[in-house]
């Protein structure tokens, strides 16, 4: 029966986690690999960016779209047919022979990521409990965070030294072990009683979701008006060394690995308290930088603080976007994901607009505290509302088939309903 036994449980959570990571390194990856994929591909950087879009575009279509689709799927099952499509759409894009083929493979990729994690995140909470979902969420974003931190120097390290096709190729290697990962550790879990697709889409007609939804595009949207521009931001602003903002970076990641332990902890709380709490750290943090982004070391320590305050926020929006569409809980996490990346979109071109305005690379962080502070208010005002119910999770019925060894990969366990 579920929750899993804790041994069990951290093994299921680590499959996700892997997961979680693969997806992080190949969001971000692409951004650090632009000069290389258009040398090699002879096209401007501008042109070679469009695959970052491609891939965003990807996360908003494919989110809520493959979550529906698979509403009546077991959950181990679509999580697993989710990494395949990850995995083939990043050796797709490894072998593309020119930008097209790139962008559209990017799309490709893009299209599982929130799906994934939305469903990734009911698994979680089955096998640890719903008492304890938000350090579940937190441990699969870990994944996620690690990446920043990790996977995606590495992958800049290996395009420019091997050539950027050998970096989406790791991704690939990534997925694959997931892949093993999720059959050998997660246990079969079937979807939510009566759940079918015209079920999940129903979902969308609740009002409650869309107020989550459109504050956490709003208030996200704050610090991707100045990670986007992260590297002018050191340089010209605050006169870092190019040489040290891969540093600066790692850091950020460590940073949001932080944000996202914390964040789990606080949302297991009260999920509400703790967007809200996301959201004004997240304010307070693009201020300091406003004011002190000339200073090296003070800009440094505000772009960490800003990866802990963008994780507690980004972690609590996605649980509370599962409690508010119970009859949908994969449908409501998965739409996180498109959430965040509106924000990416937005927070982006309004900070490039200030920018071209001759602000300074200092003025996104005001417009991305205005941003942050629009989604505050939104969830202050309308945002919030009474407790409702939250759905258990579907609990199957021979949890005890999920094998105890690591590498027994022939466990199968039959649906709970």
């Amino acid at each position: 029966m579920l929750p899993l036994p804790a041994g069990k449980a951290r093994a299921a959570l680590f499959a996700l986690a892997l997961g979680g990571f693969g997806i992080g390194t190949t969001e971000f990856a692409t951004m650090g690999l632009l000069p290389e994929i258009a040398d090699d591909l002879g096209i401007s950087i501008p042109v070679a960016g469009y695959a970052i879009t491609a891939y965003a575009l990807g996360v908003v279509v494919g989110a809520p779209t493959l979550a529906a689709l698979g509403a009546r799927m077991d959950r181990r099952r679509l999580l697993i047919w989710l990494m395949v499509a990850f995995t083939c759409a990043n050796v797709l894009s490894a072998f593309a022979p020119s930008a097209s083929t790139l962008v559209a493979a990017r799309f490709l990729a893009g299209l599982p990521h929130g799906a994934f994690f939305g469903v990734g995140a009911v698994m979680g909470t089955a096998v640890v409990g719903q008492a304890r979902r938000g350090r579940a969420v937190s441990s699969m974003m870990a994944g996620l965070t690690i990446a920043c931190a990790i996977g995606v120097p590495l992958t800049a390290i290996v395009g420019h030294a091997a050539g950027w096709r050998w970096s989406f190729v790791g991704v690939g290697v990534i997925g694959l072990a997931t892949l093993l990962a999720l059959r050998a550790w997660t246990p079969p879990l079937s979807p939510h009683e009566g759940a079918t697709v015209r079920t999940e889409l129903a979902a969308l007609r609740n009002r409650r979701l869309w107020i989550a939804f459109g504050a956490g595009a709003i208030g996200f949207g704050g610090m991707f008006a100045v990670y986007s521009y992260v590297k002018p931001l050191l340089t010209d602003a605050a006169g870092v060394d190019v040489a040290v903002v891969p540093v600066v970076l790692a850091l950020y990641g460590l940073g949001m690995t932080a944000g996202t332990l914390i964040g789990g902890r606080l949302a297991d709380r009260s999920v509400y308290r703790t967007v809200i709490v996301g959201m004004v750290s997240t304010i307070a943090v693009l201020v300091a930088i406003g004011v002190v982004g000339h200073q090296p070391v003070a800009v440094v320590v505000a772009l960490v603080l800003l990866g802990v305050t963008s994780q507690i926020l980004g972690l609590s929006l996605q649980t509370r976007l599962m409690d508010v569409s119970p009859a949908a809980p994969s449908l409501g996490a998965a739409l996180c994901h498109s959430a965040l990346n509106l924000g990416n979109a937005t927070g982006a071109f309004l900070g490039g607009l200030v920018i071209e305005a001759g602000l300074g690379y200092l003025a996104p962080a005001w417009v991305g505290a205005g941003l942050t502070a629009l989604g505050l208010l939104a969830m202050l005002t309308v945002g919030r509302a009474g407790p409702e119910p939250v759905a258990p999770a579907a609990v199957p019925e021979h949890v005890d088939d999920v094998p105890d060894r690591p590498g027994d990969l022939t466990a199968a366990g039959k649906l709970g309903r």
